[in-house]
């Protein structure tokens, strides 16, 4: 398995083991994305998730089954538990698998998926103190919009993908990224490998990178060559193009069970297969269009864990 930023790591750790013990990827990817949105902390996806303008929690979430290409996902979603569990029952209906907003709410409320205030105590004084600072200081609203995106390959050679997020902080009402889109956001095909996005939606979805690295890894290539292949041309055309580029980061895994990663900015996700147990690393873009990756040191971590938890003023 491999997912996007530290936040996986956990969920990750856990899953694999279940796949070690004959555990399906499908199940794999559910819980531990499930993991994520649980954790109160991580201020980018599900429970304590940073709100929109309105102070409203507006998630989004995709699956996809790499055997069969089904895919279920939701985009605009409030008050659910784990939005995760309700794109993965989607992905079961060929009709209405993707569902937007108070529709995508009133499935999940009328199929009997948890509901739950999504917005924490912390979460909505992180959301005041923008709202100040963006009225005393001329400020941008806009600060943070991690996903987290995995990809899992079982013992039977089946893969699955999962993306949930909480979007861009201060968002305007009824925005979505890339996160719950197909070929931009996530993608995964079981006899290749699969793909997810991290960083600014806007921006991510004018290039369908998470197709674009698993249509290179079909060619032949790795999924480290793919990744870079796919990524750093692209932010280099976008940027003369479009005139600038937000953050871009996205992870690969192949039916091999390897694994690959570009980003043009600083980076960390979770990694591990039958040779090597789950870990945390540090990625960042290296000299010509490559990616360096380094393990992420104790001292790192424990700073980490003082950050994400440290009292809201």
């Amino acid at each position: 398995m491999i997912g996007t930023w530290r936040m996986a790591h956990e969920g990750l750790t856990a899953a694999m083991a279940d796949l070690k013990q004959g555990g399906r990827s499908t199940d794999a990817i559910e819980t531990a994305i499930q993991a994520v949105e649980d954790y109160p902390f991580f201020k980018s996806v599900g429970y304590g998730g940073l709100p929109n303008q309105q102070g409203l929690v507006e998630m989004d979430a995709a699956f996809m089954d790499g055997d069969t290409f089904a895919i279920g996902a939701v985009a605009g979603i409030s008050d659910v538990k784990n939005p995760i569990s309700v794109a993965r029952q989607l992905s079961n209906d060929h009709f209405n698998s993707f569902l937007v907003g108070a529709g995508a709410s009133q499935y999940a409320m009328f199929n009997g998926f948890e509901r739950r205030n999504m917005l924490t105590e912390r979460a909505h004084k992180l959301w005041a103190k923008r709202v100040k600072e963006i009225n005393e200081k001329n400020l941008s609203p806009y600060d943070g919009h991690d996903t987290v995106g995995m990809i899992s390959l079982d013992q039977q050679a089946s893969m699955a993908a999962g993306t949930s997020t909480s979007g861009l902080f201060m968002k305007k009402p009824g925005r979505t990224g890339d996160s719950a889109l197909s070929g931009s956001g996530f993608y995964v095909d079981s006899e290749i490998g699969g793909a997810a996005a991290t960083g600014l939606g806007e921006d991510l979805m004018k290039g369908c990178l998470s197709y674009e690295i698993v249509r290179l890894m079909g060619t032949g290539l790795t999924p480290q060559q793919a990744c870079d292949q796919a990524v750093y041309p692209f932010v280099e055309k976008l940027k003369k193009r479009y005139g600038k580029v937000g953050e871009f980061s996205l992870v690969a895994l192949n039916a091999q069970g390897q694994w690959g990663v570009a980003t043009n900015v600083e980076f960390t996700f979770s990694a591990g297969n039958e040779q090597q147990a789950p870990a945390i690393f540090m990625a960042n873009p290296g000299p010509d269009q490559t990616t360096i990756i380094e393990p992420i040191s104790a001292e790192w971590l424990a700073a980490y864990e003082k950050r994400i938890k440290a009292p809201v003023d």
